[in-house]
């Protein structure tokens, strides 16, 4: 019997054993067999038992393997779609130059402007100086672009291609384009990983990489907005919540813990560098980190190290944006600065009973936000931050169910981007199955989640710095990535161009709900068939199925999607450029739509009056000014108004000046004339304190070539889209015209 109980101890988990009452081991025919019979066979399971040691010492590393291979499987196939679908959208190959530059619509032209710019400079230090001593992006203003905008990324590409001996057979756009895609790649590395730490299984990165890929119309729009800052920030946030999600685990080293802490820095620096929204995504990170610290699931320790991070993180670039007072007047600083501080002062918030800590929480809540918004206001005073102010009058109008006459919130509520997020966004993601489980993870979850916080709260006293037993009832990664998907989801619903910082992240969430073994136990216990065989089965077979039915019933789909061949076609676009190019002096300057500016400085390098990146207070009130081509002006006032900008030319369109393709009141001349007090245009209510205006439109009155109009602008070119006007200088009335002019009846 001595070889039969060796063999069991090396081979805890053999089928045909079962324990007799007494604990003794006996066959699975109920037999103890004589002494010679159980040596042999204990020799010959011997043998197999190492084999099963051996074989159980490398399933670690071939798993391991195995999933990182599958990682960068998914990761090549999102770049290589991307890139395909970006190609067939445009025959982006067959392409002219101009052709290319004008596929960069609306501000995405303008980054990429700054790309091309330091390519063409002599050097790198004197592409550097020019932006930083920059004339053209503004006339008569001398702006430092490294300062006001996000263009880090185009400098690092810039000097990379440079330096790179790869001139001879990559042309820089192709360069720069393929850069992003492979962020692409990055981003779906990232959804992988923290699927995989949340669940323990590689699996459920499969599974969250699948789910991105064939929900890309609503996780990505990369394809066709190459250029646009969340292209490059959110691969970055989405590898800073692995990093977050892999600190949050139990069990580190101090190693392990340290590098997670710088790998979350690096992580949270290179998103803040390369987005100018980064101070509002990292607010609602913020809260997530005080929610989790108000019920106990994360140590001081652990809160005050992410805070840093984050403070770290957007000091870094505010350095490197030569101390851009955006930054520090961020509501994510004045926040945690308040957090921390009240955190200190109240030293026994972690202590008394359940009731006790409630109204604790509650009042340290009030004071954190309270002393949040004088901190913030006192900063933004002291260092005269105006340059978000817009965005503040966005979210006011949003929600206060009213509508506005301030142009700049106006400009933001008529746009379907940031309208509520539509059901049909929904009723996609449910058709990839991805929305079935996720919902009820999220519920299960944050069921588990209120749970564990009563239970950490009705300790008589805080034990935050220990992870005792009611702690551990809730891992604090999981903790933390149900609070993710919660607040961005809320974003999300709220404004549509937020979903994409939700939908990545719903992918790994989902898939830890299908692989995830603690939420299958809880599932099998409710159904009283829970067996370790059983969630076996379950939990690998799951997954395994969704991906074989989302293979069948999409990859057809991807495949045709793949293949279907477009061509990009703008003639008149391409004829206005060519004529800017070569009919107009290169240090002239133009005028116009936002959008179509960004353009003109790519494809052109004209001066503009304004352009779209739209943080700053100043280029907000020109733009505004110049926008009154569009609406019920004398020719006299907008010849004065473009005068003051700096413009030799104006360049109308007659899709804004005749827009159909939003409703009434929200159209741009009725933005307009709102806020210049005027009736709007065609049938409908209008409010009785607007007045009818003096004069006719501007955009349409200046084609008729009246006398008035004539004298002071000259149409340059034109054709079914776009009229150019060149403005005349006006002449001043000399005494004996002034005297005839007084004169006259």
């Amino acid at each position: 019997m001595e070889c039969r109980k060796r063999t069991r101890a090396s081979e805890s988990d053999g089928p045909s054993v079962r324990r007799s009452s007494g604990g003794t081991a006996i066959g699975s025919d109920g037999s103890d067999g004589d002494k010679e019979g159980d040596c042999l066979q204990g020799t010959s399971d011997t043998f197999s038992g190492s084999g099963t040691l051996v074989w159980r010492s490398w399933l670690p590393c071939v798993t391991m393997t195995t999933g990182l291979v599958m990682a960068v499987v998914l990761a090549v196939a999102q770049a290589w779609c991307v890139n395909a679908i970006h190609e067939n959208l445009l025959w982006f190959s067959q392409l002219t130059e101009v052709e290319r530059e004008i596929s960069f619509r609306t501000e995405c032209g303008l980054y990429y402007s700054y790309y091309k710019q330091m390519l063409q400079a002599p050097s790198v230090q004197e592409g550097l100086l020019e932006l930083i001593h920059d004339n053209l992006t503004e006339s008569r203003r001398t702006i430092n672009l490294l300062q006001r905008m996000n263009i880090y990324q185009e400098v690092f590409l810039s000097v990379l291609y440079r330096s790179l001996p790869i001139k001879t057979y990559l042309e820089p756009v192709y360069f720069y384009i393929y850069t992003v895609f492979s962020l692409q790649a990055v981003y779906v590395i990232a959804l992988y990983l923290t699927a995989w730490l949340l669940s323990g299984s590689w699996l459920a990165g499969a599974l969250a990489g699948v789910w991105y890929i064939l929900n890309r119309v609503d996780t990505t729009r990369v394809e066709f907005t190459i250029s646009l800052r969340e292209n490059w920030s959110l691969p970055f946030l989405a590898l800073q919540v692995a990093a977050i999600t892999c600190y949050l685990r139990p069990q580190l080293t101090s190693l392990q813990q340290k590098v997670m802490v710088w790998l979350m820095f690096v992580t949270t620096f290179c998103f803040c560098l390369t987005w100018q929204f980064n101070q509002f995504i990292l607010l609602v990170q913020a809260l997530i980190i005080y929610s989790l610290d108000c019920v106990d699931l994360l140590t001081t320790s652990q809160v005050t190290t992410l805070y840093l991070v984050q403070v770290s993180g957007l000091l870094s670039v505010w350095l490197l944006q030569f101390c851009n007072s955006m930054i520090l007047g961020s509501l994510v600083l004045s926040f945690i600065v308040a957090a921390l501080f009240v955190r200190h002062c109240q030293a026994d918030l972690k202590v008394g009973g359940l009731l006790v800590r409630l109204s604790k929480i509650l009042l340290h809540s009030v004071l954190v936000f309270l002393l949040t918004f004088i901190i913030n206001y006192l900063t933004k005073k002291a260092l005269q931050v105006r340059s978000d102010e817009h965005i503040f009058k966005f979210i006011k109008s949003k929600f206060a169910f009213r509508p506005t006459r301030d142009f700049d919130a106006s400009l933001y509520l008529c746009e379907e981007a940031f309208g509520l997020l539509p059901l049909d966004t929904l009723e996609r993601l449910a058709d990839t199955l991805l929305l079935y489980p996720y919902i009820p993870t999220l519920l299960l979850l944050s069921g588990t989640l209120a749970i564990a916080a009563l239970k950490n709260l009705s300790r008589s006293e805080g034990g935050s710095e220990e992870k005792d037993g009611a702690a551990e009832a809730f891992r604090p990664d999981v903790a933390y990535n149900l609070l993710h998907t919660l607040l961005y989801g809320l974003v999300a619903f709220s404004t549509m161009r937020m979903k994409y910082i939700w939908t990545g992240h719903m992918c790994a969430v989902a898939a830890h709900g299908v692989c995830s073994a603690e939420l299958w136990t809880l599932l099998l216990r409710a159904l009283r068939c829970n067996s370790r065989i059983l969630l076996r089965i379950v939990r690998y077979a799951v997954p395994l199925l969704v991906i074989g039915f989302l293979y069948f019933k999409f990859w057809p789909k991807l495949m045709n999607e793949l293949s279907e061949l477009r061509e990009f076609y703008d003639p008149d676009t391409v004829e206005l450029m060519t004529w800017i190019s070569t009919k107009t002096p290169k240090q002239a300057v133009f005028a116009g739509s936002m959008q179509l500016l960004a353009g003109i400085k790519l494809c052109t390098g004209r001066v503009l009056t304004n352009h779209p990146h739209y943080e700053d207070k100043d280029l907000r009130d020109r733009t505004r000014q110049v926008y009154q081509v569009y609406a019920r002006r004398s020719p006299e006032d907008v010849h004065e108004i473009l005068r003051a900008a700096g413009a030799d030319y104006v360049v109308l369109e007659n899709s804004i000046c005749y827009e159909r393709r939003h409703r009434r009141g929200c159209r741009l001349r009725d933005l307009l004339d709102l806020a210049n007090g005027h009736i709007m245009d065609g049938p409908g209510e209008n409010d009785p304190d607007l007045a009818p205006a003096q004069h006719p439109r501007f955009c349409e009155a200046v084609q008729t070539d009246g006398a008035a109009y004539a004298a002071l602008f000259t149409r340059t070119f034109q054709n079914k889209t776009f009229h150019v006007y060149r403005l005349k200088k006006k002449r001043r009335k000399t005494p004996r015209s002034l005297s005839e002019s007084a004169a006259a009846p």
